[in-house]
């Protein structure tokens, strides 16, 4: 079912949610590049700030393309709020490590679906978009 839904999304739901990720927060557009094609995609996220970067919620878990092109390129860039920064460092977090950096407010949601996390460091500054 989640690899049907996941596809719905890709193909329908996703092209919406471009018009606002990277706008409104908490979406986020992450930046990689294909580790096969080199292709550079644009992924819609839940992203959310931390002392030393970025944790994503996977709610399509860990097991996704865009997650692998990262973890294998070992880096990538996330616009937000207009901005765009550089991150490395891929981690994949199991439930409780993930849900303990998310904000208090959005836990009661996320646990509801959310069983992974991918977190992020920082390696650059703000930029302009």
């Amino acid at each position: 079912m989640a690899d049907r839904l996941a596809n719905f999304n890709r193909s329908v739901t996703n092209k919406g949610m471009r018009l606002l990720s990277g706008r409104v927060p908490p979406l986020a557009t992450v930046l990689h590049q294909g580790r096969r094609s080199g292709r550079e995609y644009r992924t819609p996220v839940l992203s959310f700030g931390t002392d030393s970067g970025v944790v994503i919620a996977l709610t399509y878990g860990p097991d996704r393309d865009w997650v692998r092109n990262i973890e294998s390129a070992g880096q990538c860039r996330i616009e937000q709020r207009g901005r765009t920064r550089s991150f490395t460092s891929p981690s994949i977090l199991g439930r409780e490590e993930g849900l303990a950096l998310m904000p208090f407010w959005i836990r009661p949601v996320v646990s509801l679906w959310v069983d992974d996390f991918l977190v992020l460091e920082s390696i650059s500054a703000p930029d302009r978009a």
